[in-house]
């Protein structure tokens, strides 16, 4: 048999030793001792070797903006919205893909395979919606970009945004988004989900609604998707996410909701690195962490995966396209910190977040898509705790990016430490 790429001695998540043969865009086969000539061979070394990492939340039309036409002062949720509108008014066609594309070469060097990003819809030019849809053609041999249909400004809100969110899903975006808590009234965010969620089941697509990214207890939206997504037969299909504002409900009330939301099976996507940085700002002490409650959806049978959100942009200065900084802010504000809940933080940004997306032929096994990622740790909990470097990226069969080790003196002990040398 004659391979195009073998991974040879690597450690799959379960701890399983194996190789891993791939032909064209596919595994052939994963097992231990495989031999076999190959186009390409990838030494994993002992290695850990998993899964492409997956982002369910990102706003891809607005990364690596930051400063840009000003800095977002006070750091909050209000301020990063208005800066955005701000900037929409001077964005390009041009400048949006240059700035995606720079992004999704990032991601791929990080492992990054697969994004679910928002787009906009909140311009009458839908100059975001155009380009992101441009980005995800040109992207499409080595990264998943799946586009949410957001209107940033408020579906009732904006005057034109109901139209132009139409409109942008009759141009191919793949997914009905909205912000219910950013509308007028309550009553507004209500009717908006009814709506959007309505939209979707009229067409075939998945929801995904920013969904009670606020410190206010009473915005309770979430709920009403539940109700939604159970009405219209949409389950297995919606994610909400954010949902920050559960930190500071009523515990009995959550008691009622949590329950709800598992039997209309809606996934949920916190975003820890942004959500312990927005939320919270009109605290004085104690402040408020700012992140919904995991660990409790988790025991109640909910799908939760961890999102990136923001990179370089109007709500956030920092990020590097690392979903295990992703995951390790997460299990430290959730205080999912056992050796059981460490290792879910690892599938959450691989398993987990594949499932919230629909990604297909997902995964290590014979017949998924040959998508991988080659971590210089020997664990997923070791790959969290350091941030592992990427020793190898394959996507859809290609080897896209790859780093030559060398023992150093610094090395653990079996574990050559990574030279910065990337192959592309």
């Amino acid at each position: 048999m004659s391979l195009d790429v073998l991974v040879k001695d690597g450690v799959l998540p379960d701890g399983r030793q194996a190789d891993i043969a791939i032909q064209g865009d596919r595994i052939v086969d994963v097992a231990p001792g495989i031999s076999a000539e190959a186009g390409t061979v990838v030494d994993a070394g002992g290695c850990l070797v998993s899964p492409p990492f997956v982002d369910p939340h990102f706003h891809m039309d607005a990364t690596l903006s930051y400063g840009t036409p000003r800095i977002n002062a006070s750091g909050t949720l209000l301020e990063g919205i208005a800066l955005w509108g701000e900037l929409k008014e001077i964005l390009t066609h041009e400048a949006v893909v240059e700035r995606a594309l720079a992004y999704c070469d990032w991601a791929v060097s990080m492992g990054l395979l697969a994004i679910r990003t928002h787009v906009d819809t909140c311009d009458d030019r839908l100059l975001g919606v155009e380009a992101l849809i441009e980005v995800r053609e040109r992207v499409k041999d080595y990264i998943d970009l799946q586009l949410v249909a957001f209107p940033q400004d408020g579906f009732y809100r904006d005057p034109t945004a109901r139209a132009n969110t139409i409109r942008a899903l009759d141009m191919g975006v793949d997914v009905v988004g909205g912000i219910p808590h950013f509308e007028r009234t309550m009553a507004d965010g209500r009717r908006s989900v009814t709506e959007l969620c309505e939209i979707a089941a009229d067409r075939g697509l998945p929801v995904d609604l920013h969904c009670d990214e606020t410190d206010d207890p009473e915005s309770r939206h979430i709920e009403q998707l539940a109700y939604e997504t159970q009405r219209l037969g949409l389950q297995g299909r919606v994610a909400g996410s954010h949902l920050t504002s559960m930190h500071s409900m009523d515990n009995y009330y959550v008691s009622k909701l949590l329950p709800l939301i598992a039997e209309a099976e809606v996934s949920v996507i916190p975003n820890p690195l942004i959500n312990i940085v927005i939320q919270g700002r009109h605290d004085t002490y104690p402040k408020r962490r700012g992140l919904t409650r995991v660990p409790e959806m988790r025991a109640h049978g909910i799908r939760v995966g961890w999102g990136q959100d923001c990179v370089l942009d109007p709500w956030y200065s920092l990020g590097t396209a690392d979903m295990l900084d992703v995951a390790f802010m997460g299990l430290h504000v959730a205080q999912m910190t056992s050796p059981e809940d460490m290792a879910h933080c690892f599938r959450m940004v691989t398993e987990e977040n594949a499932a919230i997306i629909g990604l297909k032929d997902y995964g290590l096994h014979k017949g998924a898509v040959a998508s991988l990622v080659v971590l210089d740790a020997g664990n997923p909990i070791e790959a969290l705790r350091l941030r592992a470097d990427r020793r190898a990226v394959i996507a859809k069969g290609k080897v896209v990016a790859q780093r030559a080790t060398v023992p150093t003196a610094l090395s653990l002990p079996g574990r050559p430490a990574s030279v910065d040398r990337r192959v592309r």
